[in-house]
């Protein structure tokens, strides 16, 4: 059972959200206010949606209790009394869902990182795959991608790649993908046909808006130097390539992709205000140890979370004990949604159980 009383105050917290944000606040306000009626706009819905049906069942019962003695009429309203009570139910549990404590970072665009594990050259191939397939999952949810900084494998792939991810809840549908995903094939080079087993672990962290977190410069260590690497001449012969350290934590980031010193210096920033941010909800986290034990695994990097098995075209998810027989549509993108929804129903089960205990 719902607690109308909960559901009542929720109601009159967006009403109140409404005024104020129609009474024309100063920025920040109307910043922080137009976020929580974002967030809260789909389960009013959803709550303004079940009244109606609960109102509407209650009616339906009623005019099955006015046609006794009517069989026809009875029937009719048994059948309308049916479908109104599924649907009740079922907005119940979507309100239950929604009712659920919620990530504040879910919203936000996220940092991805992935990086080569065990398995030399394979495990760099190995990452430049799992890059492409969150590439491609963007491009089917309309996000945008932006490489931050790479290192490319001697066979291909990458050693490591770091990238932007923005779009429309980037951080909700990407955040179980941390920890290390193992694959087993016969690499192209393996001419005995041999199964190999490789490895590459994934890092989603949600990138800090400016209401999330303060970054001062007085703070900040920063240091140029020549980039390393490919790029022709230009990287000999310039001070483009931006280290930034942050003092408080010892956080540090380098940046030298773009033959610009301040697109380098915007991108390093970019990444530190996510590895500070992290780092702060890691440690509310750590404070946290019952929210920790409920979350799908650990969400700890080093945890093996999925393999990805060519011969037998078939990718696991040992968190929840998922298998799925899709192995070319999940590298793809097309399929990965089947595995995150996975998790996420996973996550929210786990959330119920412990809310009605």
């Amino acid at each position: 059972m719902l607690a109308q009383a909960k559901l009542d105050t929720l109601l009159a917290r967006f009403a109140e959200i409404e005024h104020r944000m129609s009474s024309n606040p100063d920025a920040a306000t109307y910043v922080r206010l137009s976020r929580e009626y974002s967030d809260l706009e789909p389960l009013v819905a959803r709550v303004r949606a079940l009244r109606r049906a609960e109102a509407e069942l209650a009616d339906a019962e009623a005019l099955l209790e006015d046609s006794v003695g009517d069989p026809d009429m009875a029937e009719l309203a048994e059948a309308e009394r049916e479908a109104l009570a599924a649907r009740v139910e079922a907005l119940t549990q979507e309100v239950r869902i929604g009712l659920l404590p919620k990530d504040s970072a879910d919203t936000n665009d996220a940092i991805l990182e992935v990086r080569a594990g065990t398995g030399g050259d394979e495990a760099a191939l190995f990452a430049g795959d799992l890059f492409r397939m969150y590439q491609r999952y963007a491009d089917l949810k309309g996000w945008k991608v932006e490489i931050l900084s790479a290192s490319e494998g001697e066979m291909g792939g990458f050693k490591e790649v770091i990238a932007s991810v923005s779009g429309e809840n980037v951080f909700a549908r990407l955040k179980f993908e941390s920890g290390v995903h193992r694959v087993q094939r016969v690499p192209e080079t393996e001419s005995g046909g041999r199964i190999h087993t490789s490895a590459a672990t994934v890092a989603v962290l949600p990138q800090a808006e400016d209401v999330d977190i303060d970054v001062h410069d007085s703070d900040l260590r920063i240091d140029t130097y020549r980039a390393s690497g490919a790029g022709g001449q230009h990287v000999n012969t310039t001070d483009s390539a931006v280290r930034i350290t942050h003092l408080p934590t010892g956080i540090v980031v380098a940046v030298q992709d773009e033959r610009s010193q301040h697109k380098n210096k915007a991108k390093a920033m970019q990444l530190l205000r996510a590895k500070i941010y992290d780092a702060e909800r890691e440690k509310a986290a750590s404070e946290r140890t019952e929210a920790r034990r409920l979350q799908v695994g650990s969400g700890d990097r080093s945890e093996r979370i999925r393999t990805y098995n060519f011969p037998q075209g078939r990718v696991t998810d040992h968190r929840i004990g998922l298998t799925l027989y899709k192995l070319d549509q999940v590298i793809s993108g097309e399929a990965l949604d089947e595995v995150i929804d996975a998790l996420t129903m996973d996550h929210q089960a786990s959330l119920l159980a412990a809310e009605e205990a």
